[in-house]
């Protein structure tokens, strides 16, 4: 078992290499605690081996919460599958579906994250609402007020509200209550976006079980997709979070495809007795 400090955009991992281990990994939140010990991290990422893809993703955030998608850390568990450089394209499993990735000649890496789900119970919601725009509004602290974000799941629940200033917006006093409004009741991850042009998109997100990190790669995708069905932006934009940018393309398949950069921060030595039920 290799284990690896990574990051996509600024989003941190711990990334568990388990395809050559057999059995399914065990978990316990004692695990995530040791490892949070040992290095500052968003999400875990563990790749398990899988009969029908070249590997099973699993993604877990810092909170112990198991998640079904993240986009840049199925980025970041591609491009290291890629480095042995035998594939340019591969395929994973997840709880969130299907999803399959290709290395650019550049050695970026794209991820195919399949299509948004847009229906009020994919989300899910408490109740039906037009997802486009929510009945949805949100008191900012010290005045003023968002509203009508669009709702958007990929493989995770997300809003996205367009702002005027985002640097107006205190999103970490704002993002823990509407994370855990009784509107969604899987919890949400809330972003807020200003739209710089329709091919230019800055994007803050507070994710449920995170926190505001510094990038959200299905955040991101949400964000395109929510804006383009407001008539905001095109199907195709750069997202830029505070961590860098993240080309995103709504394709006319209706696949949501989510590029950007990755960086292989640290092979970690763990001390004894972390994740040893992973081995």
């Amino acid at each position: 078992m290799t284990v690896f400090a990574m990051n996509g955009a600024g989003n941190a991992f711990i990334l568990i290499d388990r395809r050559a281990a057999s059995g399914p990994s065990g978990y316990g939140l004692s695990d995530i605690a040791a490892l949070k010990s040992v290095r500052r991290f968003d999400q875990l990422i563990v790749l398990d081996p899988a009969d029908e893809a070249d590997a099973d993703l699993r993604v877990w955030n810092k909170d112990g919460g198991e998640v079904d998608a993240c986009g840049n850390g199925a980025r970041a568990a591609a491009w290291l599958m890629f480095q042995d450089g035998t594939k340019t394209a591969l395929t994973l499993t997840s709880s969130g579906g299907f999803i399959s990735a290709r290395k650019h000649v550049d050695g970026a890496v794209e991820v195919d994250l399949g299509p948004p789900r847009l229906h009020w119970s994919d989300i899910p919601l408490a109740r039906r609402m037009d997802t486009a725009a929510l009945d949805y509004t949100v008191d900012l602290p010290g005045g003023g007020r968002l509203h009508g974000p669009g709702a958007v799941s990929m493989g995770n629940p997300h809003i996205v509200f367009a702002v005027d200033d985002l640097g107006a917006v205190l999103i970490t006093e704002t993002g823990p209550a509407i994370a855990r409004d009784q509107l969604f009741p899987e919890g949400v991850n809330a972003g807020f976006a200003q739209v710089r042009a329709r091919d230019d998109i800055r994007l803050r997100v507070f994710e449920r079980g995170a926190g505001l990190t510094r990038a959200c790669g299905t955040g991101a995708c949400a964000a395109l997709v929510a804006l383009h069905r407001q008539c905001r932006v095109n199907r195709e934009a750069v997202i830029e979070a505070d961590g860098g940018q993240l080309p995103v393309r709504w394709d006319e398949a209706g696949h949501v495809h989510l590029s950007g950069p990755v960086e292989l921060e640290q092979v970690l030595t763990l001390p004894d007795g972390v994740c040893a039920e992973w081995n």
